[in-house]
């Protein structure tokens, strides 16, 4: 009787992990489904850390870059965009090339921010201060109209606004207070 009760069991537990990790993971789209949302993406995979010494912002040769596996995930973060039915009101990005590229695959039509550049390695270190400063303000500015407010930028940037420690490819979503409201994973 227990063995034929087992596997019936076991079946069951991992039907319910299945169903409840499904719903909390769409209930991480209610804020941004809401609108008038700040939704902060860190750049999809592009492996390494910082940039080569002597990268130009306008020479992607010359910078670290999206792999495959980091292409995929920024269309998938566009499909999972179109099937939450996130409303957009514009998409801003970094002028680094891993971020446009990002922006691009994820949601066509974007807007470059300097703002949102890197200020993990120096000279650009020294940039962070005047960045969140002009970040917060436009955020401060910034009426949504019910839409959704989408940077594409880099972990320096998200952990100075927001606290939080995004993975590439996450999404981290806030409102006007800069308070976080909710992380996504799309890897």
């Amino acid at each position: 009787m227990i063995k034929k009760i087992v596997p019936h069991l076991i079946i069951t537990l991992i039907f319910l992990l299945i169903f409840f990790n499904t719903q909390a993971k769409d209930n991480n789209w209610k804020p941004p489904q809401e609108g008038n949302k700040i939704i902060l993406i860190r750049h999809s995979l592009a492996p390494g850390s910082g940039d080569p010494t002597g990268f130009k912002i306008s020479d992607c040769n010359t910078q670290r870059n999206l792999n495959q596996q980091g292409i995929t995930q920024s269309k998938k973060i566009g499909e999972l965009f179109k099937r939450n039915k996130i409303s957009i009101d514009q998409v801003l990005s970094s002028q680094w090339c891993r971020c446009k590229d990002t922006a691009e695959y994820a949601f066509k039509k974007f807007k470059e921010f300097p703002a949102l550049n890197s200020t993990f390695q120096s000279p650009y270190d020294k940039n962070e201060p005047r960045q969140i400063k002009e970040i917060k303000n436009y955020i401060k500015e910034w009426n949504g109209k019910g839409k959704n407010l989408i940077f594409v930028t880099h972990y320096s940037i998200i952990t100075a606004i927001s606290n939080a420690v995004p993975s590439p490819g996450e999404i981290v979503v806030i409102d006007k207070n800069f308070n976080v409201l909710t992380t996504i994973s799309t890897d």
